[in-house]
């Protein structure tokens, strides 16, 4: 019996078991045997021989922040990039006619974001349909996810679920945070479970249903510490280890095709927002003018733009410093890092105006948590708190030899050019 088939047994037994708390235990070991099949199933795909697995979409990370679009074939992707950025990818009445991945950069707020036109998967994309995972492998890659729906079928062909379906099959989890369990291997010792709060959604014997799921990933020796009630799922996401867990927002274009009605029941959905790309509802024909799209993708991608100031000068409110909660953070010490490293290791205290601070200019340390148009001047060490570090002599012998290094090789240079 291959994969396929075993997976496609266990999802039958699942639908036949009822949902109790009886049948807790067993469902956990099924839900565990289904993730580890779904798994074999993945590398089976992508190291597999004989020239199948087809070619990737390899595109270099640039920007802030990455979108990646995603949606059946003709919903408007390819249109909705266009309007979004200055990148032109080709749009036509038929189906599929984006093949490959298209990248443009969306300009809004100071920032610069990646948008990624990907072309149209459908059901079964995670078991390798129609380029389903070259999509979804630069889906993984993304800080957040659009999902573009057609308004005008979605009533019909439940495309939401599906996709939503085939990103939870591969590990992608939707607008949902990582459990808070510490799981950690050992050598020795066996397995110890134990909570902090009462478990509710793993039956009566919590812990029965732990050491079955171990057991079916062949671990003997582990400790498991739960700090919320959680359910099967989310302990089998823990045992397993890479959950990607993304901001997702779904926009249901060509809302001129239905009834006020239906957009007004498309636009309660959680995470959604409607619009028409062609006919100019929620987002704007040019691309640099703000419009309801862009304000929903700038808060699902967290970014907070951060205005430098020098001693004595005026502040940059031109050319900000853009911060990802996906990303670094956005803390003083993720600024630190994101204009130098070298500010980041003469890091003294910073001053914040803006607000996040409780006064203006409060004294601030590497922890504190920046808000959007936050204005920050970095304080660095003076020389004598520098030697007071005990790393300094290291420091100031790298440099020595970085300086005598380049000296040698600019007079080995001028030899080499009188000798030539």
């Amino acid at each position: 019996m291959g994969v396929l088939e075993k997976i496609k047994e266990i999802e039958d037994e699942m639908a036949r078991t009822q949902k109790n708390k009886a049948t807790n235990y067993h469902l956990g070991t099924l839900k565990a045997k289904l993730a580890k099949l779904r798994s074999e199933l993945l590398i089976e795909q992508s190291g597999g021989s004989g020239g199948g697995g087809g070619e990737g979409f390899d595109v270099a990370r640039l920007g802030d922040a990455r979108v990646a679009l995603i949606g059946f074939p003709s919903v408007g992707k390819s249109t909705l990039l266009s309007t979004l950025t200055e990148t032109k990818s080709e749009a036509a009445a038929y189906e599929f006619t984006t093949l490959t991945c298209v990248p443009g950069t969306l300009h809004y707020k100071g920032s610069r974001i990646q948008v990624l036109d990907l072309p149209g998967i459908i059901e079964g994309a995670a078991r390798g349909k129609g380029r389903g995972k070259e999509v979804i492998a630069v889906a993984r890659s993304a800080d957040a996810i659009l999902i573009v729906l057609d308004a005008g079928k979605e009533g019909l062909n439940r495309h939401r679920e599906i996709l939503e379906e085939e990103l939870e099959t591969v590990g992608l989890r939707l607008n949902k945070r990582a459990p808070d369990v510490t799981f950690k291997k050992k050598a020795t010792g066996g397995i110890k479970f134990s909570s902090t709060v009462p478990l509710t959604k793993l039956g009566p014997e919590p812990e029965k249903v732990a050491m079955n799921i171990l057991r079916e990933y062949r671990i003997s020796n582990a400790d498991i510490l739960a700090r919320e009630d959680i359910s099967v799922d989310q302990l089998v996401d823990v045992v397993v280890g890479n959950r990607l867990y993304k901001p997702c927002l779904y926009f249901y274009n060509k809302i001129d095709t239905i009834t006020m009605e239906e957009v007004d029941q498309l636009a309660r959905m959680p995470h959604s927002c409607v619009g028409s790309v062609r006919g100019g509802f929620n987002i704007s024909p040019d691309h640099r003018e703000d419009d309801l799209l862009k304000t929903y993708m700038w808060k699902y991608l967290g970014l907070t733009r951060i205005y430098t100031k020098r001693k004595g000068q005026q502040p940059d409110l031109v050319d900000p410093v853009v911060l990802s909660k996906l990303r670094k953070g956005t803390t003083v010490k993720s600024l630190c890092m994101n204009v130098s490293s070298q500010m980041l290791r003469d890091f003294n205290f910073a001053l914040v105006w803006g607000k996040s601070a409780k006064h203006s200019p409060q004294r601030c340390g590497l922890s504190h948590q920046l808000r959007d148009e936050d204005v920050v001047q970095i304080v660095t060490k003076t020389n004598k708190q520098q030697s007071q570090d005990k790393n300094y002599q290291r420091l100031v012998q790298n440099f020595a030899d970085k300086y005598h290094k380049k000296k040698y090789e600019a007079k080995k240079q001028k030899q080499t050019k009188l000798r030539g």
